[in-house]
């Protein structure tokens, strides 16, 4: 399959679900060092290139992001920056060398309305169904306890659909926290990092251009 369009935010309404995961599925997150590292170089690449993360996971091979970005053609820079420089943190930590990822980040473009809050859940229940923690929440490196109890990490970003919960903070991370202990067959649509996942329309204005599918344009297609 492809890789997906990223320089255009199809008039506002796409974020990306960003995954990435170690060689040989090996532990690249060991030491509580390793995963605080990790989140302060998602800050300072989030702060280069003005993205938005809205929900965040790192597991101990892996990690999931939910971003939005003013320029999405910068995304491939955004990522390679951020694994290179968690690449020289890790070889450098534990005396090593050699391949750290196991080869491109695949990103799935993701229809804001109707699914935003959906893949939240996913990223967020990953410990959850890796049978690390009971509640999301209780996990220590992820945006679910921003979400949940309000506790700022100064990365994870609030969203419209999340506020639109409540008008009353207590409430509305009631709600999220209710939200996280359901399950319904949105979420399977995640699995496939390579599928873009929103309604029909949103999926038409999806086009194959130089080999890769990106928005549909309006008006005259420049030659």
């Amino acid at each position: 399959m492809p890789s997906y369009a990223r320089r255009h935010q199809l008039s506002n309404s796409l974020v990306y679900h960003v995954f990435n995961r170690s060689n040989a599925r090996s532990f690249i997150f060991q030491q509580p060092e390793d995963f605080t590292h990790f989140i302060k170089l998602l800050q300072f690449y989030a702060r280069k290139f003005s993205l938005k993360v809205y929900h965040w996971v790192i597991m101990s091979n892996h990690y999931h992001l939910l971003l939005e970005l003013n320029e999405p053609g910068m995304l491939s820079k955004f990522m390679a920056g951020l694994n290179r420089a968690y690449t020289h943190y890790y070889h450098k930590a534990y005396k090593s060398s050699g391949l750290l990822w196991q080869g491109r980040f695949k990103s799935q473009p993701v229809q804001k309305e109707n699914y935003m809050l959906a893949c939240g859940r996913y990223i967020e229940r990953n410990p959850v169904a890796a049978n690390i923690v009971s509640e999301a929440a209780d996990y220590l490196y992820s945006s679910a306890k921003f979400y949940c109890f309000g506790v700022s990490d100064t990365l994870t970003a609030s969203y419209q659909l999340y506020m639109e919960l409540s008008e009353d903070s207590f409430e509305r991370q009631l709600k999220y926290r209710q939200f996280l202990q359901d399950f319904d067959k949105k979420e399977r649509m995640f699995d496939n990092l390579e599928n873009p996942v929103g309604n029909s329309e949103f999926i038409r204005r999806l086009i194959r251009e130089g080999g890769r599918l990106m928005p549909r344009r309006t008006g005259r297609v420049r030659k």
